[in-house]
Parts: structure tokens; C-alpha cells; sequence
């Protein structure tokens, strides 16, 4: 059967009526072509009537959500073009003739509408695997943002392909191999996109920055938690809520600090000094020792250096150096300060905790508190760090100790 045998039909059918119109006609053809629009149309309403929510729900019984996110970013909507795409190509012979000059129009037209909608339906499949892929677990410990932003852009660098194929009526294998001598221009176009996509997997090997991240890089004024990991950019939100870009291959690069670390062990470090005015430095007399009894948080240390003290003078050990060793009111408070911690029930017990001296300088004697809270919240931190200084600069005058401050020149 000839390929026209439509055609043909219909210029018979046509001849009953007495209306002569020959196959290769315009106004023949027009009209071949009017009714080949209708069927694709026809064909395109029947498919998304079958794509509809509730029918495609059936093939994801179990799994719900895919349906919902498919349908989101429009994959069975695209998919739908697929039919009258194929309509088109596959009616073309057998309606127009092969001497009408739209028949190659119509057939590279269809082809071209075939690649782009399947391409597109493929676009649609990636933005829901990411979006799945994204409410899941996994996703701030391997982001596969830039991977996906790979296959979209091989994917594109294929379409291309394929249309210009199409146009020209060349193999695709044809017009690849001559982009070989374009392979220089195409990495100076692409240089931040291959870099980044290098830099990607190294990110995700390593996993050196993941979404969620706090990070800084003072190079770029970055300071906040990262939103996305790109393909060729960063993009973090600042804690003044400003959005800094950055390119991802600089991730690999330039100088970076990464707090996941911080943040996964549960613990968030306290390191500050109290500065204590030297001159209130003193030994602890008798009634300085009886006013500190009162302490419940120093009266066990109070007693067992009262014990040593007792047994180290029946062996005629010179009372004054432990005195100087034992019993001074910043050694004292140093040790209340290191109790009150380890009763602080926002400070971890199980990570570093020291209270140490540093060296004395311009601005007193150094008083330092190393430590972890259990609450990671830059919010309660602050408030937890606040709440132990506080406490610790109001009870200095329980000790006979001061606050080292710079005194203001008398006029």
C-alpha cells in the first residue's frame, strides 16, 4: 500500500461529491495538515485524560509521594506531548504527498517536537528525584544538587545535538566528532561548570560542605548556614540574612570553617576569662575560711586541704608554702568556679571542662573557663554563657576578689 493511500482516499471521496482536488494540491494538503493537528490535539486530550492523579496513582500504590511530586513538577503533563509528537511524525507520509514541500517540514518539526518533550519529561524526573532526595535524610550529608545540574546539562549539550541533526540531516556521531576542534572554546565556556563539577565530587566524597551547614569564609564575607550546593556556585545565608554566592570549586581552594563538626558532637565551647584585680589576690585567713564554709560547693575542698594541711604540719612541713599552695582566695575560687560547673546541668560533663590561670598581663590576673554546653542553639548558648558569667562575677566578693577594670582619670 502506497504511503499516500490517505490522501488518495480522500481526493476520491472527494471526487463523489464533485469536488476535484488532486493530492498535491495546497489547499489538499492544508487541509491533510488541518485534520493531522486535530488528531494530535485528540490524542493529546485522551493521554492527559489517562494521566490524571488518580489513574497514576495506581502505579505508585505504595509509594504516594512520587506520584504527588511527579505530578508537581509536571512530568505526566510533558509526558502527554509525547503522543501527538509521534502522531505527527507517523501521519505525515500517509497524509501529505510526497511532492508537497511541508511533508520534510512537518516530519524535522515533529522529530524536533518528539526530542524537546521527551527532554523535558526527563527535566521533570531529575527536579523529582532531587525533591524527594531533598526531604530525606541523606540530603544535608550528600547533596546531589550539582550532580543533577551535570546530567541536565549533558542531557541539554545532547539535545542540541540531536535538533541540529535533525535540521541539517546529519548522524549526531557525525557532528560530535567535529566539536573536537571546539574543545578549547568549549572549556573556557564551561571552565566554572568543569571546575565545579570536580570540585562537586570531591565535595561529596569528602564531605566537606552539605546543605544545612554552618560555615565561614572570611574571603568571601560568608558567614551562615549553607542553602544550596550548585554546580558552579554556593549560596549561603548570612546571619544578618544576606545571601553570599560563592563558586564551589573555591570550596576546595580558599580557606574554610566548617562547624558541622560543632554542631554533630552535641557540644559548643565556652572560652572566655574573668580578669581578677592582682592586688585582691590574698591568703585565706581563719575568718575568710569560715565565711567560705558556708559554701556548699567548696566546703568538701575546704576540708580536705584543712586534712592536708593538718597532716603536712605533724610532719613539720613549713605551713606558709602550703599556704601559698592550698589556700589562697583565687586558688579557692578556682575550685568553686570548676565545682559549679560540673553541677551546671547546661554544661557537658562528658567533654574537656577546665578552669586555669592564665599569665598575668597589663589587665590582671586571667581567670579562664574551658568548657562545652550540651545546646549547640547559638540563641541558648549565648544565654548559658551570659547565666555562668554572671554568676561568677557577682560572687568574687564572697572571696574577697575583684574584677580588674581600667580606672578613669581624675580631672
Amino acid at each position: 500500500m502506497n504511503e499516500t493511500h490517505l490522501g488518495e482516499l480522500m481526493a476520491q471521496w472527494l471526487e463523489t461529491y464533485q469536488v476535484v482536488l488532486a493530492p498535491t494540491d495546497l489547499l489538499f494538503s492544508a487541509a491533510m495538515l488541518a485534520i493531522m493537528v486535530v488528531l494530535a490535539w485528540l490524542s493529546l486530550r485522551l493521554t492527559k485524560l489517562l494521566f490524571n492523579p488518580s489513574l497514576t496513582g495506581l502505579l505508585f500504590n505504595n509509594k504516594p509521594h512520587w506520584n504527588n511530586t511527579l505530578h508537581q513538577y509536571k512530568f505526566f503533563k510533558r509526558l502527554a506531548h509525547v503522543a501527538p509528537a509521534i502522531c505527527l511524525h507517523v501521519s505525515a507520509p500517509y497524509f501529505l504527498h510526497e511532492e508537497f514541500i511541508g511533508l520534510v517540514l512537518v516530519t524535522k518539526l515533529s522529530s524536533i517536537y518528539l526530542i524537546v518533550v521527551i527532554v523535558r519529561a526527563i527535566f521533570s524526573v531529575f527536579n523529582s528525584i532531587q525533591a524527594i532526595y531533598d526531604n530525606s535524610r541523606y540530603a544535608n550529608r550528600v547533596p546531589i544538587n550539582g550532580f543533577i545540574q551535570v546530567a541536565k546539562l549533558i542531557l541539554s549539550v545532547a539535545t542540541i545535538l540531536l535538533i541540529v541533526s535533525q535540521l541539517l540531516d546529519k548522524s549526531p556521531t557525525l557532528l560530535l566528532s567535529g566539536l573536537g576542534a571546539l574543545t578549547a572554546i568549549i572549556i573556557l565556556l564551561f571552565r566554572d561548570t568543569i571546575l565545579g563539577f570536580v570540585s562537586g565530587i570531591n565535595i561529596v566524597a569528602n564531605r566537606t560542605v552539605a546543605n544545612g551547614d554552618w560555615i565561614e569564609m572570611p574571603a568571601y564575607n560568608a558567614d551562615g548556614t549553607v542553602l544550596a550546593v550548585g554546580l558552579t556556585t554556593v549560596k549561603v545565608r548570612n546571619w544578618d540574612k544576606t545571601i553570599s554566592t560563592i563558586p564551589t570549586y573555591a570550596l576546595m581552594n580558599e580557606s574554610l570553617k566548617n562547624w558541622r563538626g560543632m554542631q554533630e558532637s552535641g557540644g559548643r565551647r565556652i572560652k572566655r576569662a574573668i580578669h581578677i584585680d592582682i592586688d585582691s589576690v590574698t591568703f585565706c585567713d581563719d575568718e575568710l575560711q569560715e565565711k567560705l564554709m558556708q559554701i556548699p560547693l567548696v566546703r568538701d575542698d575546704l576540708l580536705k586541704l584543712q586534712e592536708q594541711l593538718n597532716t603536712h604540719t605533724s610532719e613539720r612541713v613549713p605551713v606558709k608554702s602550703l599556704y601559698v599552695e592550698k589556700m589562697t582566695n583565687i586558688g579557692i575560687f578556682r575550685k568553686y568556679v570548676e565545682s559549679y560547673l560540673k553541677h551546671h546541668p547546661r554544661i557537658s560533663q562528658d567533654m574537656t571542662l577546665i578552669v586555669r590561670q592564665l599569665p598575668p598581663g597589663p589587665t590582671g590576673l586571667p581567670l579562664e573557663i574551658y568548657c562545652f554546653t550540651n545546646d549547640t542553639n547559638w540563641v541558648n548558648y549565648e544565654g548559658i554563657q551570659s547565666d555562668i558569667f554572671d554568676h561568677c562575677i557577682a560572687i568574687l566578693p564572697e572571696f574577697n576578689l575583684k574584677p580588674f577594670q581600667l580606672q578613669s582619670a581624675v580631672v
